[in-house]
C-alpha cells in the first residue's frame, strides 16, 4: 500500500533533504507532501528548487507555499527585498542566485509561482504551512496570507484542555473541521523539542532545520518519522538562521 510523507520547513538545506530522502527510500507510488519554506538560510535555496522540480518528474509530491516562498517569489519576480525577508534568512538567498541566468530564476519563479496554499486529502487531513483563522475552516479564510503566516492554531493546539468534550461550548471551533492538520512554519526547537510535536489533532513537524535542529519526514499514518543530521553540521562555517 502507498504512503503519504510530509516533510518540515528546509530552507535552502538542500544536502540535509537529500540525506533524509535517503533514509526515507520513498517507493515510486508514495506521496512527498511538502510543507513550504523551501528558501532562506542555509546557502543552497536555489538547488532545493532544483531538486524539488527533478523529483516531481520521478515521485508523487505536492508543494504547499511557506511565507518565505513569498518573499523569494517576489524578488525573482520585480527584485522587491523586504527587511524582514532579508534579515530572516533572504539575504543568503539573494547571495545563492549569484552567477545564476535568467532561464534558472525563470523556473524558479514558476515553481514558488504555482505553490499551494492547502492541501486537504481524501481522509480529511489538512496540509499546510502555518494556520488558518477562520472559524468555519480553510474555505472560508478571508485572509489567504494567513495560510503560510498564522502562529495562533499552534499556539491554541498547545494550549489546549484535553479534557474538554468535543460538544463543549469551549472546544476550539478550528479544530473540529479536520481529522488531522499538518503544519511547520513554528519550529518546535522553541519548545526544547527536535522531533515531530502532536498537540491536539495537530502535528508540527518543522523540527528547526534553519536553526540547530534537523531536517524531518514522517509517515502521515504511523507516525514514524525521519531526521537528517543537524543541518548546521551539514553546512560547516554557515549560520543559517542562527
Amino acid at each position: 500500500m502507498s504512503k503519504t510523507f510530509v516533510i518540515g520547513d528546509i530552507h535552502g538545506a538542500v544536502r540535509a533533504l537529500e540525506q533524509v530522502l535517503e533514509r526515507v527510500a520513498p517507493e515510486k507510488d508514495d506521496t512527498l507532501i511538502f510543507l513550504g519554506d523551501y528558501v532562506d538560510g542555509w546557502s543552497e535555496s536555489p538547488q532545493v528548487i532544483d531538486f524539488l522540480i527533478g523529483l516531481e518528474k520521478r515521485r508523487n509530491c505536492l508543494f504547499i507555499q511557506g511565507n518565505h516562498d513569498e518573499f523569494c517569489y517576489d524578488w525573482l519576480r520585480d527584485g522587491t527585498r523586504n527587511d524582514q525577508w532579508l534579515y530572516h534568512g533572504g539575504q543568503a538567498t539573494i547571495d545563492a542566485y549569484k552567477g545564476l541566468g535568467e532561464a534558472t530564476r525563470k523556473r524558479h519563479m514558476e515553481f514558488l509561482g504555482n505553490l499551494q496554499n492547502y492541501h486537504l486529502d481524501a481522509g480529511n487531513r489538512l496540509f499546510l504551512h502555518a494556520g488558518f483563522t477562520n472559524l468555519r475552516g480553510v474555505e472560508h479564510e478571508y485572509f489567504p496570507e494567513m495560510f503560510y503566516w498564522d502562529r495562533t492554531l499552534w499556539e491554541m493546539a498547545l494550549s489546549f484542555d484535553v479534557s474538554l468534550d468535543k460538544a463543549s461550548y469551549r472546544y476550539p471551533s478550528r479544530l473540529t473541521h479536520y481529522k488531522e492538520i499538518f503544519i511547520g512554519h513554528t519550529p518546535v526547537t522553541r519548545i526544547g523539542e527536535t522531533t515531530p510535536v502532536s498537540a491536539a489533532n495537530v502535528w508540527n513537524v518543522d523540527t528547526g532545520a534553519a536553526f540547530k535542529g534537523p531536517l524531518t519526514v514522517m509517515d502521515t499514518v504511523t507516525k514514524e518519522f525521519w531526521q537528517s543530521d543537524p543541518v548546521w553540521k551539514l553546512y560547516p562555517g554557515e549560520e543559517g538562521r542562527n
